[in-house]
């Protein structure tokens, strides 16, 4: 299933705010736990991208 831009958007905002919680928790961004949250961030905001230029 498709998510819509806003719903991705709102996926894109809590993973951004989950990536400064987890490189506060960690304390520096080679943490594994904080790469990984960037990935996840980096693969909804390319959801967003190729949603947007579909549209």
């Amino acid at each position: 299933m498709q998510l819509s831009q806003p719903a991705i958007l709102l996926q894109v905002e809590r993973a951004r705010e989950e990536l400064h919680q987890t490189q506060k928790r960690y304390g520096f961004f080679t943490h594994p736990k904080v790469i990984e949250q960037s990935m996840i961030l980096d693969e909804l905001l390319n959801q967003y991208q190729r949603k947007r230029l579909v549209n």
